[in-house]
């Protein structure tokens, strides 16, 4: 399972949500998570395209997680699921590690 689609570039947004699924058990709306992203990302000065590109990539690499049980959506609160969370990125860091 890849959660990520291009290895060549640093992803942070979708460094910046897993971080923030896997870390707590709270539920959170999507307002509230692209709002705690984007000032994550502006304190790493890796802000670009502008607000409104933004929330739309952070919306679809959530709704990503969600289709790969990564997370799970319930009226509108998203939830990150840890254990699968940490397995996957476990296995991106074993392929990571087989293709160099």
């Amino acid at each position: 399972m890849s959660i990520r689609r291009n290895r060549r570039l640093p992803d942070y947004v979708m460094d910046e949500l897993l971080l923030l699924l896997k870390s707590s058990a709270k539920q959170y709306s999507f307002n509230d998570i692209f709002e705690i992203i984007y000032e994550k990302l502006k304190e790493r000065n890796a802000v670009s395209g502008g607000e409104e590109m933004l929330r739309l990539r952070c919306y679809e690499k959530l709704q990503g997680l969600v289709e790969q049980g990564l997370a799970t959506r319930k009226n509108k609160m998203y939830k990150g699921n840890k254990k699968s969370i940490e397995k996957a990125l476990k296995e991106e860091a074993l392929a990571l590690n087989k293709s160099k």
